[in-house]
């Protein structure tokens, strides 16, 4: 697929989905939550691709869904825009059994706040924020934001964000639990790159495993989990970067893993 609305590229294992509509702070419109949706896909078929760090280009993460869309006489509903846009991302992400690095420059509001943090590891620069924006606009938050946030930062504050629609600073993000790490804005994409190449060399179908298992501890009780994480043992346990790694720590040497 031919991309306009974002930036695509593969380095070094690591796939670059890098949102490109600056002048809107790259807020979402089909086309563009279209473009990412094909990326996802290719993401998840290319065997070349280890792990993926999705950014922004500008001064902004996403500022959500781009309002002249919502309004336009003839455009699609509310509802059409959720389930066309939003919900294929959020269950693309998480159902992507690679780990998923977002770096988040600037302003993450509304669905672009929640599409972050539906990544596995949501990494920000000093200036970024995060709000939950739909409150000002008399909606509910969408994108997982019912789900994901209060699993992040527990039912108290996840209510209070998303009803009062508070700017909160990336630094307080991290302090709250809702996101993992904060650098420097000028070193952001030094440390969130490091991060993905780091993952995309490490036994990634042990990472896809451990990322299914944290999804369904979502839904199972204490039981039902150890069950389920005996499956996922016996499943990494025949894996090739299973082999490699155990013969690698007998012969005293750095293994290869291949995400295999």
């Amino acid at each position: 697929m031919s991309y306009q609305l974002i930036k695509f590229k593969i380095e070094n294992g690591v796939a670059y989905i890098s949102l490109n509509r600056p002048d809107v702070l790259n807020s979402f419109n089909r086309e563009m939550a279209t473009e990412v949706q094909s990326a996802l896909d290719e993401c998840k078929s290319n065997r070349e691709v280890r792990a993926v760090l999705l950014t922004g280009e500008g001064k902004g993460f996403s500022a959500g869904q781009d309002l002249a869309e919502a309004i336009a006489n003839n455009g699609p509903s509310i509802k059409e825009i959720v389930n066309k846009t939003y919900n294929p991302i959020i269950l693309k992400i998480r159902k992507l059994e690679k780990p998923v690095v977002a770096a988040v420059n600037g302003v993450a509001a509304g669905a672009g706040a929640n599409i972050a943090l539906a990544c596995d590891i949501v990494i920000a620069g000093k200036s970024a924020s995060f709000i939950q924006a739909f409150s000002k606009i008399g909606l509910i938050p969408d994108s997982g934001g019912t789900f994901i946030l209060p699993r992040l930062v527990g039912l108290q504050r996840a209510t209070a964000l998303t009803m009062l629609g508070d700017k909160i600073p990336a630094e307080q993000a991290q302090e709250m639990g809702m996101i993992y790490k904060v650098c420097e804005d000028d070193n952001l994409m030094n440390e969130a790159t490091s991060m993905a190449e780091k993952l995309a060399k490490m036994p990634t179908r042990g990472l896809g495993l451990t990322k299914r298992g944290l999804n369904k501890a979502f839904f199972n009780d204490l039981e039902s989990q150890l069950i389920f994480e005996e499956d996922l043992q016996d499943e990494a346990g025949s894996t090739y970067d299973y082999k490699e790694g155990v013969k690698a720590f007998i012969e005293k040497r750095k293994p290869e893993f291949k995400g295999e």
